[in-house]
């Protein structure tokens, strides 16, 4: 269901992708090959996200029979069901740029150089490798209906693609409650100042209630991309680069602690050529 939804929304965001695309000619915000290579890692995704939920759908299910309320479809429901997915998706966004093996995933989309619209598509195939589709699992425990979560993640990626722009400024009280481009700006900058920022799907306020909230500075303008670039375009080359990397560390390290610590710890701790930490 998931890929049906954005599927249907394709036709508006390439719509919003030409315009915006137009709007930017000759500013250099978009590059014809980074967006043709953002256009195939999201086809990609597309397939195999869709047979990850035909994998892991009847999981759902099994874990919903054992859930902790009946909760209504109603519209009341539903709203309960979108604050519920976004924290949950707040969680697999920190954990994302806080553990390496879900970093290897996520590090895709962060690799452009640029930031629009079309940075959107750049997703990788490897989510399903990495675990994503566990964070939204607690929800059928608490008692909302597998199709219906599915749908919502759908909708929360789906307004996602609207934040991916430098087209538009603040947004007034929005910035308070909602994520807004002016946070995502942030969260895909690597300034010092500004990584690990702004994990936010939907609402803000998550950021703001545990820690991780950084406004965009004017006087720090972003500069986007990742500490260790991929200078690359290549969709299996930016699929792949990170788990290539952990892996090797991995085997380089010299204790089983250090082995784990390749896997699951922070990003941060990759190796250099001389087998140190960076």
């Amino acid at each position: 269901m998931e890929a049906w939804i954005l599927l249907a929304l394709a036709p508006v965001f390439v719509l919003c992708v030409l315009w915006e695309a137009w709007y930017w000619r000759g500013k250099g915000v978009y590059s014809l090959r980074d967006t043709v290579s953002n256009a195939a890692l999201a086809l990609m995704h597309q397939g195999a996200d869709a047979l990850a939920w035909l994998a892991v759908i009847g999981l759902y299910y099994w874990v919903y029979q054992y859930r902790w309320f009946d909760l209504p479809s109603n519209v009341w429901g539903i709203a309960g069901l979108v604050i519920a997915q976004d924290f949950f998706y707040y969680g697999f966004h920190r954990a994302s740029h806080r553990i390496r093996w879900l970093w290897a995933s996520h590090v895709t989309h962060h690799s452009s150089e640029r930031l629009n619209l079309s940075t959107a598509f750049r997703q990788s195939i490897t989510y399903p490798i990495s675990g994503m589709w566990l964070f939204w699992l607690p929800l059928a425990w608490i008692g909302f209906e597998p199709t219906h979560i599915v749908a919502v993640v759908a909708i929360n990626l789906g307004f996602q693609f609207f934040v991916h722009t430098q087209a538009i400024g603040k947004l007034g009280w929005l910035e308070y409650v909602f994520n807004t481009p002016s946070h995502h700006r942030v969260h895909h900058a690597r300034n010092p100042e500004y990584i690990d920022r702004n994990y936010a799907g939907v609402l803000i306020i998550w950021d703001k209630l545990f820690g991780t909230y950084v406004d965009e500075d004017p006087a720090q303008p972003c500069e986007y991309g990742i500490v260790r670039q991929i200078h690359s375009h290549n969709p299996l080359l930016l699929t792949f680069h990170e788990w290539l990397a952990m892996f090797r560390d991995a085997a380089r390290a010299t204790s089983a602690r250090a082995r784990l610590l390749q896997l699951f710890g922070p990003p941060e701790h990759a190796l250099d050529a001389s087998g140190k930490e960076t």
